[in-house]
């Protein structure tokens, strides 16, 4: 028997309905704040994801499905949405259109890492980008979309918030963090040594218990924003208040990505284990630009679907559609026109065999039918069906045109 690949599983039956729940959920309410789809292509070029998530990031540096293919481009599964999504804006030259721009989008992405619970080598993700609106508004309405969804979805989060800053208060703040970096250099893992050179904003993500207790008394970039930066995080952190949405300030969230700058905030739960981030997302106002397009704001957050798959409150099941049966051969082919016409309006469940009365309730009931149709020797000579409804019991026959 052949297994799936290490890190990647089947979404079947149970988890196939959570899915399109969760998909389905986060559609329709990003539909609600403007949001339209796209969709991007699964491979893309190495240089997209070194260029904008950062050739020092883990994501880059250890974890992407990268490879050379049969005509010699550097090609990789993409690991991340955004970065696809940006691409895909700039190429459409949608930068040079005065309408601000909002996506949603969900799929596949693959990362080459150790599988553990509520992460896999091939994850699913639903995302948004809103491009071309500058404020911190926009912040706090992304935060708000997320909050609903997860809200509609029945999960349960804490939010944590922190600010990146800018061009001109990150500079003067990393010379600071490498000096405090230097003087406990010894004592910092191998990751975060290499770090220090490369981007040293990076250390602050370290998972390392030593590291992190090293880091407590380390310059913080919040501490250390320009008036800009600051005002909009007080503007940001007064709207949540005025909301009724409840966070904390981590000082060392940084999101594991470079492109991200100003506001940085990742959903958590206390439910799913060590790995408890459920969605995250910022404000990455330099990445259009970056990738050679016209100068853009934006802001963006991605939600991990396996993630939330077991936190996910399911609705009730109803009953729904029609079951379809015949009780002698002769009446079988008389479905397929009833079946036909009413899939126009419903969902028809159509059983090939005939079957007795018994075996044909168990079957409406098995697939969770609401009506009960069926067709018999005598109702095949009157042109009749007969119809159950299986939530009222209430029993009826009526001619085959008039249902």
């Amino acid at each position: 028997m052949i297994n799936p690949l290490r890190g990647m599983k089947d979404l079947t039956f149970d988890e196939s309905q959570r899915f399109v729940h969760i998909v389905t959920t986060a559609t329709n309410i990003a539909k609600k704040y403007g949001y339209g789809y796209i969709e991007t292509p699964i491979l893309e070029e190495t240089a997209l994801f070194k260029r904008s998530v950062g050739e020092s990031s883990d994501i880059v540096g250890k974890e992407m499905y990268q490879f050379e293919d049969k005509g010699g481009n550097d090609v990789c599964m993409r690991p991340e949405g955004t970065a696809g999504v940006v691409r895909a804006f700039i190429h459409g030259k949608l930068d040079r259109q005065p309408v601000k721009q909002k996506f949603y989008y969900y799929g596949p992405m693959f990362r080459y890492e150790r599988p553990q619970k509520g992460r896999l080598r091939e994850f699913h993700q639903f995302g948004c980008e809103s491009f071309g609106e500058g404020s911190v508004y926009e912040d706090f309405t992304i935060i708000i979309m997320i909050s609903q969804i997860f809200s509609e979805l029945g999960i349960g989060f804490d939010l944590q918030i922190n600010s990146l800053g800018c061009v001109e208060c990150m500079p003067p703040y990393k010379q600071n963090l490498v000096g405090f970096l230097r003087e406990t250099q010894e004592e910092l893992c191998e990751d975060c040594n290499r770090r220090i050179d490369t981007n040293p904003i990076r250390v602050l993500d370290c998972k390392n218990a030593t590291c992190q207790s090293l880091l407590a008394d380390s310059p913080k970039l919040i501490h250390n924003l320009c008036i800009s930066c600051d005002s909009d995080f007080i503007k940001l952190t007064g709207l949540l208040d005025k909301a009724g949405i409840k966070y904390q300030i981590d000082t060392n969230l940084v999101r594991g990505l470079d492109y991200y700058n100003k506001t940085a905030f990742e959903f958590v739960s206390n439910e799913i284990g060590s790995q408890s981030a459920i969605a995250g997302g910022g404000r990455y106002d330099k990445l259009v630009e970056f990738l050679d397009g016209k100068p853009t704001p934006a802001v963006g957050f991605a939600i991990g679907i396996e993630r939330i798959m077991e936190l996910v409150k399911m609705p009730e099941v109803t009953r729904e559609g029609i079951y379809l049966g015949a009780m002698t051969e002769e009446a079988i082919e008389a479905l397929f026109p009833v079946a036909t016409a009413k899939r126009k309006e419903t969902k028809v469940t159509l059983e090939y065999a005939s079957k007795g009365f018994k075996s044909h309730m168990k079957g409406a009931d098995k697939v969770n039918a609401r009506y009960c149709v069926l067709i018999g020797e005598k109702e095949l000579e009157n042109g009749t069906v007969w119809v159950k409804d299986l939530e009222t019991k209430e029993e009826t026959t009526i001619s085959i045109e008039a249902f």
